[in-house]
């Protein structure tokens, strides 16, 4: 019995460990399934996108750029 147990633990890790993996090879933002602002109405009150999803997501692309440009600043510096 204590096996199944020790295999149990075993196996659940491993899976949150790929999950983990496939979280960082994708290099996309953690979304929400569904609710959260939306769902409560506050939408509108977002201070960077004011419920406008595409504004919301070409400011995702901007702060991406400039972090990847800075990276790229670095890696050349050294």
């Amino acid at each position: 019995m204590f096996a199944t147990l020790i295999a149990t633990f075993v196996v659940i890790g491993i899976l949150f460990a790929a999950m983990a993996v496939g979280v960082i090879f994708s290099n996309k933002p953690i979304k929400g399934s569904c609710g959260g602002l939306a769902t409560l109405g506050m939408k509108d009150g977002c201070e960077i996108c004011g419920g406008d999803r595409d504004a919301c997501e070409e400011n995702t692309r901007q702060e991406s750029a400039k972090r990847a440009g800075t990276l790229g600043k670095d890696v050349l510096k050294t």
